[in-house]
């Protein structure tokens, strides 16, 4: 009769509104003043990048900090956000690429075991692929995994998903 619980502790971004705040970006930038002459310009590639381009350091950091309020505004975690390093570009501009981090690496995954282990409750955690799996027979023993894990920083934003029953 016992039943077991679980769930998984997931990093995915929302592509689609990443690609809105990336349209909305542009749209203001086309309308701003002190972008007007201005080489500036933002870019979603397919491999999940996001470049930047503008014609000196001070407009590339203000088209960025667009880029993060419409992000934030759209309800997309700047802690999916890995900034590369600025350089030099075409045409006297500059460039950086930011790169949009997806699911759970191996190191992370380690890291959140090891904080679930230390809290001493009978659940198991194990790493799936880019997701970490918590089980247990209690489900307060689940809830209590979930509230520590919302209270902790690991540098990555943390979705709890597929809670279930069986």
């Amino acid at each position: 009769m016992a039943k077991e619980n679980s769930f998984d502790i997931v990093s995915e971004v929302d592509l689609q509104e990443v690609d809105n705040a990336v349209n909305q970006t542009i749209k203001e930038i086309s309308q701003r003043f002190d972008f007007k002459g201005s080489k500036a310009d933002v870019e979603l590639s397919k491999e999940d990048e996001i470049k930047v381009v503008a014609d000196d350091e001070y407009k590339l950091k203000s088209v960025i900090d667009i880029l993060q309020s419409k992000m934030v505004r759209r309800g997309v975690s700047l802690k999916f956000l890995e900034y590369g390093k600025i350089e030099p570009a075409a045409g006297g501009t500059v460039r950086q690429i930011i790169t949009i981090k997806k699911g759970i690496s191996k190191e992370k995954g380690k890291e959140i075991v090891n904080v679930i282990k230390n809290m001493k409750l009978k659940v198991q955690a194990q790493i799936q692929e880019d997701q970490v799996r918590v089980s247990g027979k209690e489900r307060d023993d689940l809830q209590k995994v979930i509230q520590h894990l919302k209270q902790q920083d690991f540098g990555i934003e943390l979705q709890f998903t597929n809670y279930r029953t069986f």
